[in-house]
């Protein structure tokens, strides 16, 4: 990690220039590679590896939230190599990163060569179970994902208007139903035909492209790799001649069934690629761009006009209104007093339920100091897609260590409400949020873990996320609560009355509900382009790399929650109606209502996901994402609306 830290720190300079077109950082130092020495001669290049080891990943599907492990599906498999360590966000995500028994030998062409032969009785059980498996992945579109040199081996084959797609994986096979209709990737060979039957593709054609460094001395970097699934049934299993028709499995066939892996590797030499920017044929050929700067300007939009309103407000009307009450000097003039000069001495009034309010702000003031570093440190390349599981464990790391600033927003809050039971305020600051999403996290892992997915959380990262919790994010808050509590209340700018006074009447749009169902429409608005970036990355497993993007959007949302916020409030004081604190939380928080609409309108619409246990994890950990985006989005909300409660009453004149 400190590695790809400091490789981050010497090039931020070259990420900065780019980082709004999605421009990160490979996350290694580079590795060389060169010919194996000849018998006699010695080695030509120091640091530099003839051996090229190809690691497998855990294996996925868009038809299942479930990933399983690549040994789940009984494929070739080295038993003695140690596999590489993982870290949080890797674990997290389920990556599984296993030794393969695929190793090349650099500028070392091989054709058809076995890897391993898998044979299979489906009259035994134990072999009926394997199958039985192995024919699932292929049903549901289970993709294998390789990785060389801390690179995916991708699948580039063309799509619409001539444009070419590479994917990050490649299926374990394809099935063609019963009525003959070829499914998934059964559409690329008319040989495929075959009813009811299952086409494996056991056979790969690798491409490794590689630059040759100008100075000679430090051998070959490694700018690419690619290959294509094919199946062969092959004449002779035990010596592959990659000839014959596909290798197939029908469906209600039994008895003995023999699988031959194979593979086939050529390295080509690519002048034009460098090692830096080996990742961009990846990224270029996922049209998104176009659409961001849309989503871009979309945002700008709203903002621009929202700017506007707000800017009408505090320019004309609210700088009428002060003037106004400012030049009333006699008693009679006071008491024809209208708008939101009326509610003075009930604006700051303690609202009800300051408890759960002030919890809620300081895990909200959490959650945004976390998600605004993350995505500071995302722009800046230290956490791409090369940098696996770098962007979770960033953010858990974050959360932990963000527990003081909750305990003192909380603290600090409930203090000015007149809350007196402070222990109870830090004890559900350090645990409801926090235990919420930890249980609705722990009942997803059980399905997981019913399931045997890799996804799954180990029982010793389950004990070490809680050790986290409640031995620094926990103490933490604690201590960030003892500086809250410790300050003096907040200083308002007005008395608050001991006699509440009565609101009027209200109309329609001012009534609670529909303003708060209003006020989330325009930040959702601004967003849900990207959210559904945001969305196919997690769940159909695309790469998500345009943070400089995402940023920006970031800070349009706050901008956004903001203002809208803001100008609802003004309308409500305006109409007598005091009650702002709750309001203006609940009103950009509502977003997040928005997003859970949208959520389940993804699911539905462009999801092709099936089975009980995948329908309840996604609904889980959707549900997981709506409550931290509620305290996010209704933080910025009540924050805005307090800073602009504050500042109108400081500003006018009160007997």
């Amino acid at each position: 990690m400190g590695a790809r830290v400091a490789l981050g720190s010497l090039l931020w300079f070259c990420v900065v220039a780019r980082c709004v077109s999605g421009f990160y950082l490979p996350g290694l130092a580079p590795v060389s590679f060169c010919e194996p020495a000849k018998e006699g001669e010695g080695i030509a290049v120091p640091d530099c590896k003839s051996t090229i080891e190809l690691f497998v990943n855990r294996l996925d599907s868009v038809e299942s939230v479930l990933p399983y492990e690549y040994t789940a599906f009984d494929l070739c498999a080295v038993e003695a190599e140690k596999r590489p360590s993982e870290n949080l966000g890797q674990v997290l995500f389920g990556e599984r990163i296993e030794p393969s028994p695929y190793k090349f030998t650099f500028k070392k062409s091989e054709k058809c060569k076995l890897v391993c032969n898998k044979k299979y009785n489906t009259n035994l059980p134990t072999d009926k179970t394997y199958m039985d498996f192995l024919k699932k992945g292929m049903l549901l579109n289970y993709q294998h994902h390789w990785i060389v040199d801390n690179m995916p081996v991708t699948w580039c084959y063309d799509v619409e208007e001539g444009q070419k797609f590479c994917n990050p994986g490649f299926p374990i096979g394809c099935y063609v139903t019963e009525g003959g209709q070829p499914k998934d990737a059964c559409v690329v060979n008319s040989e495929f035909n075959e009813k009811d039957t299952f086409y494996i593709f056991n056979h790969v054609d690798i491409t490794l492209h590689y630059h040759m460094v100008e100075t000679g001395e430090l051998g070959a970097r490694l700018v690419a790799a690619k290959m294509e699934p094919k199946s062969y049934k092959h004449t002779n299993a035990d010596t592959p001649d990659c000839s014959g028709g596909p290798m197939f499995i029908s469906n209600k066939y039994s008895g003995d069934i023999k699988i031959p892996y194979t593979y086939s590797i050529e390295f080509v030499e690519d002048k034009k690629i460098r090692w830096a920017s080996r990742w961009d044929y990846i990224l270029e050929s996922m049209p998104h761009t176009n659409i961001q700067w849309f989503s871009i300007m979309n945002s700008l939009v709203i903002v621009l006009f929202l700017s506007g309103m707000v800017a009408m407000i505090m320019l004309k009307t609210l700088h009428k209104d002060i003037a106004r009450y400012n030049q009333m000097d006699s008693v009679e003039d006071a008491q024809e007093e209208f708008g939101w000069k009326l509610v003075h001495g009930d604006v700051f009034r303690p609202p009800r339920k300051g408890m759960l309010l002030s919890v809620f702000l300081g895990s909200g003031t959490q959650i945004f100091i976390m998600t605004f570093v993350t995505l500071f440190f995302a722009c800046l390349g230290f956490l791409s897609p090369a940098n696996r599981g770098a962007l979770m464990t960033c953010a858990v790391v974050l959360w932990v260590l963000l527990g003081a600033p909750a305990g003192y927003v909380a603290a600090r809050f409930y203090k000015s409400f007149g809350g007196e039971k402070w222990k109870t305020n830090v004890l559900l600051t350090a645990f409801l949020c926090p235990g919420v999403v930890f249980a609705d996290f722990f009942l997803m892992n059980l399905i997981l873990w019913g399931e045997g997915s890799s996804a799954a959380m180990p029982f010793g990262t389950l004990v070490a996320i809680l050790a986290l919790w409640f031995c620094i994010s926990v103490p933490l808050t604690f201590v960030g609560a003892y500086f809250g509590f410790k300050r003096t209340g907040i200083e308002h700018p007005v008395r608050t009355n001991q006699i509440p006074r009565q609101i009027p009447e209200q109309s329609f749009y001012t009534k609670p509900l529909p303003g708060i169902v209003m006020g989330g429409i325009l930040p959702f608005g601004c967003i849900f382009i990207q959210l559904f970036f945001i969305l196919n990355s997690i769940w159909s497993h695309q790469m998500y790399y345009m943070f400089g993007f995402l940023f920006l959007v970031f800070i349009i949302l706050v901008i956004t929650c903001s203002e809208a916020t803001v100008l609802l409030c003004y309308f409500h004081l305006c109409a007598e109606d005091y009650h702002w604190q709750w309001r203006s939380f609940l009103t950009s928080g509502f977003t997040a209502i928005y997003f859970l609409v949208y959520a389940i309108h993804y699911f539905l619409s462009k999801l092709q996901i099936t089975g009980l246990a995948s329908t309840i994890l996604y609904f889980g950990y959707t549900m997981i994402m709506a409550l931290i985006f509620f305290l996010f989005t209704g933080t910025i909300g009540f924050f805005a609306c307090f800073w602009f409660v504050t500042k109108i009453y400081s500003v006018v004149k009160v007997d």
